[in-house]
């Protein structure tokens, strides 16, 4: 949609962040885009009165009335869900996002109607990669009724899509945007525009209470975290510890953690002094871990009587943690990352103590580190789009998102591969045979300047063959048969020189063959140009007449023209000639007696005036004048 609709939800946001500021020396306030699904207006929720823009025009799909899975899920009424008859892919695009560093966290939610699946199943992607699987039993879990990825969006968009995996329709509660630190979770070298932390789990040890970050009243900043909790890795091995007092070196750049997340934890015992939690991870990655510790037992008071070691899998990752040494105070907190690869389906966490005999932990985080997906060639996607527009496809395609990412959900009917020259993917296969398809190949289809196989054949394609096809040197497959395309067979395909297929058998071809593409047939290459009633020129067709080319042939349309044109103009003038003679012709005979009658006076004048010459008299003769 057109980014001017989805650019005012920003500056409202801003302009709310603005207000929130205390002063004007104060941190300004991180932008915030929270969208309620399927809502008609905006719509604020308690306790903290926020603010979620209504949805309107980012995506496809149907309102509904909502079911919340959760208590944590945002007290929201309505959702949007997409039923796989729109298409297996269905997308959020989200304009006028600014470039930054965003936390990115989608609700899911069930659709209150008995015919609709409890607990439906499907993936989640940002931005091409995927964040998140629904797995069955999600809707027992709050921390699996979201899905949460910390990442970059550097082109001033935001696309969400969710992936029908045929098990339901996926439905959406709402979507949130919350910018953070540009060094937020920064864990080594490898951190950066080119990967995205997967939330995977976030507790607060020793709360029986999960809370977000605003109920901690924490920094905007953090990206309002939700932290669930855990008041016991075993049962009878460890117990809860909280304090009441302030907690140093809390809300500090970047990630800018809570205060209370430091006011409680899980401690051991004098039976089982360690403290042991394990967690189920997906295989084959690798994951930035976060330990957090306070030394907020009162037992302890100075250095050295508190030292562990932390062991991930089995290995040390650090060695002789002494909180009160490295934090440099009781209630200070202390935050340890580490990075480790996980081939097995478990991460487990061990608190092996060395001195002082019990270990204790406050807040756990994890994070998968997931590459971000390369995207699709922008001229490709238009391409594509443009594809989309001409043939008419069926929604049942879905064709929404990148063509190509995340991999686990290509488009149906294309083929991709990856450009490593320009880190990026192309398509080079088009396989849309026989599905109904209707109205007409666009020019526009040479944009896929990588193709190497078109199949469109058995469908109800009309109008020419665009000679932008001419342009697509990869070409190896062009399959248009059994359509109902008219015209001639463009010249250009004779210049497909690694063209090796060509069926255009069952249209409504006419004309002759180009030479370029018969001569081919010599040198092994398969060409069908059957059942086409109007093609000539090639062994198996009829022979054609003279040949004109299509310059030719337009030439003399042009010369027959002009020369009509002429035709029709002297036979007007011819006409109006005849008329004009015919005019005067008629006006002669009308006028004759009289011209007869006035050359007779004329005559009897001259006679009159000759015999009076010849008889005058002198003025003697005559008498006196009668005047004088």
């Amino acid at each position: 949609m057109p980014g001017g609709h989805l650019l005012l939800p920003w500056l409202l946001a801003l302009a709310a962040a603005a207000a929130a500021a205390p002063s004007s020396l104060a941190r300004p306030a991180p932008l915030a885009m929270r969208i309620s699904c399927g809502a008609r207006e905006d719509v604020h929720t308690p306790p903290t009165n926020t603010l979620w823009f209504k949805d309107f025009a980012y995506t496809g799909g149907i309102p509904a009335t909502a079911k919340r899975p959760s208590f944590i899920t945002p007290a929201l009424k309505t959702l949007r869900y997409f039923p796989l008859s729109e298409g297996p892919e269905n997308c959020y695009n989200i304009n006028g996002v600014p470039i930054g560093h965003y936390s990115v966290r989608t609700f899911f939610g069930l659709v209150v109607q008995p015919s609709f699946d409890n607990e439906p199943l499907f993936d989640i992607s940002v931005e091409g990669t995927q964040i998140g699987s629904l797995s069955p039993g999600w809707t027992g879990h709050d921390d699996q009724v979201f899905a949460e990825a910390s990442v970059f969006l550097a082109d001033n968009t935001a696309a969400l899509c969710f992936h029908s995996t045929g098990h339901g329709d996926p439905a959406i509660v709402s979507i949130e945007i919350l910018q953070v630190n540009d060094r937020a979770y920064y864990f080594g070298p490898d951190w950066g525009r080119g990967t995205i932390l997967r939330t995977v789990k976030r507790l607060s040890c020793g709360n029986g209470m999960p809370k977000f970050d605003a109920d901690y009243s924490g920094d905007q900043w953090g990206g309002d975290r939700f932290w669930d909790s855990v008041t016991t890795f075993r049962s009878g091995s460890d117990r809860e510890r909280s304090t009441g007092e302030s907690i140093k070196q809390t809300s500090l750049s970047p990630n800018y953690y809570p205060e209370g997340l430091y006011q409680t934890a899980i401690i051991g015992t004098d039976l089982v002094p360690d403290l042991e939690y394990t967690m189920d991870v997906d295989p084959n990655s690798n994951y930035s871990v976060w330990l957090h510790f306070a030394e907020i037992d009162a037992s302890v008071t100075g250095a050295g009587q508190r030292v562990f070691d932390v062991l991930i899998n089995g290995d040390t990752v650090f060695q002789s943690v002494d909180i009160i040494q490295r934090s440099g105070d009781r209630c200070a907190a202390l935050v340890l990352n580490t990075t480790v690869a996980v081939s097995g389906r478990t991460l487990t966490i061990r608190l092996l103590p060395k001195e002082g005999n019990i270990a204790i932990i406050n807040a756990i985080e994890v994070f998968e580190i997931v590459m971000a997906e390369s995207k699709t060639s922008v001229d490709e996607v238009r391409a594509l789009q443009s594809l989309k527009d001409g043939l008419m496809l069926p929604l049942r395609f879905g064709w929404n998102g990148d063509p190509c990412v995340p991999q686990q959900h290509p488009w149906s009917g294309i083929d991709c591969q990856f450009n490593s020259t320009h880190n990026n993917w192309v398509i080079d296969g088009l396989g849309l045979d026989n599905q109904g398809l209707r109205g007409f190949l666009s020019p526009n289809v040479s944009g896929l300047q990588h193709l190497q196989s078109i199949n469109l054949s058995g469908n109800s394609i009309q109008g020419h063959i665009p000679s932008s096809l001419g342009t697509i040197a990869s070409l190896e497959i062009l399959d248009l048969s059994y359509n109902s395309l008219n015209g001639s067979i463009p010249e250009s395909l004779g210049q497909l020189t690694s063209l090796k297929k060509l069926n255009l058998n069952g249209n409504f071809l006419s004309g002759q063959v180009p030479t370029a593409l018969g001569g081919r047939l010599l040198h092994g290459a398969s060409f069908n140009f059957t059942d086409n009633a109007g093609l000539c020129g090639i062994p198996g067709l009829p022979t054609c007449g003279t040949h004109l080319s299509a310059g030719a042939k337009v030439g003399i349309a042009f010369g027959a023209c002009v020369a009509l044109l002429l035709l029709v103009m002297c036979s007007v003038c011819w006409w109006k000639r005849r008329q004009n003679i015919l005019r005067a012709q008629q006006i002669a005979a009308r006028e004759a007696p009289y011209a007869k009658a006035r050359t007779h006076f004329s005559h009897d004048i001259q006679l009159a005036r000759h015999h009076n010459h010849g008889h005058a008299r002198s003025t003697t003769e005559n008498g006196p004048s009668l005047l004088s």
